[in-house]
């Protein structure tokens, strides 16, 4: 009897999970399939903290599906090599497993497995498991699809019944893949259960100040939902998140007026970022020399022959002598993760104040999230970095960003120690009062100063014909088609004209 495959890749879980449902509903034997690659793990954007959130998603999915008499198969290897032996042992019919947009590697690796599957007769079946549509022709229409996607009837679950089982090595140990412990104190807990408690707590406990809290990484790691990591490894699907929201707002929007609190406001803006989660990945579906390559071709050499490896080092090591800076990155390297605002903040200062083509630091970044997701994090880093040649340019200013979300220091002061002994007015600006700071570094650069340089050559590219040219086609392929009032749109462009170098956020 034909044999069907189910190949778990970033999709870790049974539930809404329409490669698995597909495959036993054909009435064929199963084998479920994770292979674990050691070659993607020597890959630069691939760390330690990574792994162990892997290794917990695995033992939860193992023990799911043991409950219902399936088995989980896990395979080391290179997956070519490992689907020939299945294919050569068993009369494998189909693989199943859902699209993937990851990163450069696991790119390459789908294409040789689809040329391989071809030449073996088998099919390999791929649905849609996000909303990211592969082989977009153009925009236009693309969020009216996501919605369409979201709103379909979650994939039936899988009964019990026995699978099929071949022997299966446990998971290496990750010294065995050439990873170390990377500093990652604090990271987060992965597995299905871990994830529906997060977004259970989100919507109806922790949220409900989402839409002011989510930019201080005061309030942020409390606040926001946290899902990022479990949406990365597919412990829960995105239409499971979309679909538990919309409940969510029925429910506000049929409780009485004293009851909903910030509620609506919180759950419109979570809503919301759910769409952009899949419109950035997207991005790189569409256009994957995204991971290495500047969107926009004008901005080629304008960093990558002047990097300074010394302020990168330091950058790296939260000691820069920007607070709000450092503090970030020492949060980062402790929890893997960190809010949106300071994200954008850090890729920012690294790009523009110290003037670091975005590849290395990105790599860096990549490394750091336990949330690591190539299409969100390849197009953020280059947004910030000003290189997409159709978004704003915002150059964040550290001091004003400590000033405006963590104006007591808190954050601060928990990550950086040494400067424990500053007044609350003078934790923004250490250098002013440098008798009470303990081993901690002046500023790195001078920020206003940085911050016009940098702005003025980004601008000076933008001036030209050929920057324009290449913009629009850009935006053609991959701008968002979201509407924005005419009183608006023409308020921008007055800001745009009075502003000859623009000076983001001044203290």
């Amino acid at each position: 009897m034909s044999l069907q495959i189910v190949w778990f890749k970033k999709d870790l879980r049974i539930e809404d999970n329409i490669a698995l449902s597909s495959a036993f509903s054909s009435g064929k034997p199963v084998l479920l399939l994770y292979i674990l690659e050691p070659e993607l793990w020597c890959q630069p954007d691939m760390s330690y903290r990574h792994y162990i959130f892997l290794q917990e998603c695995l033992y939860q999915l193992e023990n799911e599906l043991s409950k219902l008499g399936h088995s989980l198969t896990i395979k080391v290897g290179e997956a070519i090599a490992i689907l020939d032996n299945l294919a050569n042992e068993f009369s494998v019919e189909s693989i199943w497993s859902h699209q993937e947009t990851w990163n450069n590697w696991t790119y390459m690796r789908d294409k040789k497995v689809r040329l391989w599957a071809r030449q073996r007769g088998i099919k390999w079946h791929e649905p849609v498991q996000n909303g990211v549509i592969r082989r977009l022709k153009q925009r236009g229409g693309w969020a009216a699809r996501w919605y369409q996607i979201m709103k379909q009837p979650l994939a039936p679950p899988i009964k019990a019944h026995p699978s099929m089982r071949v022997e299966s090595p446990r998971l290496p140990p990750p010294a065995a893949l050439g990873l170390g412990p990377d500093g990652c104190v604090y990271n987060q807990l992965g597995g299905r259960e871990e994830g529906l408690r997060l977004l259970n707590s989100f919507l109806y406990s922790r949220g409900e100040g989402y839409t002011k809290e989510m930019s201080s990484p005061v309030s942020a790691y409390e606040s926001c939902s946290r899902l990022s990591p479990h949406l990365a490894f597919g412990t829960i699907s995105m239409r499971e998140v979309f679909q538990a929201t919309q409940r969510r707002e029925q429910e506000l929007a049929s409780a009485e007026s004293a009851q909903r609190g910030k509620w609506p406001s919180a759950i419109r803006s979570f809503s919301g970022r759910l769409r952009w989660h899949c419109h950035f990945i997207q991005k790189l579906e569409d256009e994957p020399r995204l991971e290495f390559e500047n969107l926009h071709h004008a901005y080629n050499g304008l960093r990558e022959n002047s990097f300074n490896t010394d302020y990168f080092e330091a950058w790296k090591a939260g000691m820069t002598g920007y607070p709000m800076i450092d503090a970030c990155m020492r949060a980062l390297r402790a929890t893997g993760w960190l809010n949106f605002r300071m994200r954008a903040m850090l890729m920012s200062f690294a790009s523009y104040h110290l003037w670091l083509h975005w590849r290395q630091p990105a790599l860096y970044l990549a490394k750091l999230f336990t949330d690591y997701e190539p299409g969100i994090h390849y197009s953020q880093v280059q947004m910030q970095s000003g290189t997409t040649g159709i978004n704003a340019i915002r150059i964040y200013n550290p001091i004003k960003q400590g000033i405006d979300h963590d104006p007591a220091g808190v954050f601060i002061r928990r990550w950086l120690p040494e400067l424990s002994d500053l007044p609350g007015d003078k934790i923004h600006t250490p250098w002013q009062m440098p008798s009470l700071v303990k081993n901690y570094p002046g500023p790195i650069v001078e920020e206003k100063s940085a911050r016009r340089e940098a702005a003025a050559q980004v601008y000076a590219l933008r001036k030209t014909k050929e920057h324009g040219e290449e913009s629009n086609a850009i935006v053609l392929k991959h701008a968002s088609r979201k509407k924005v009032s005419r009183k608006r749109s023409y308020r921008k462009a007055e800001e745009t004209k009075q502003l000859k170098i623009p000076l983001f956020d001044e203290p």
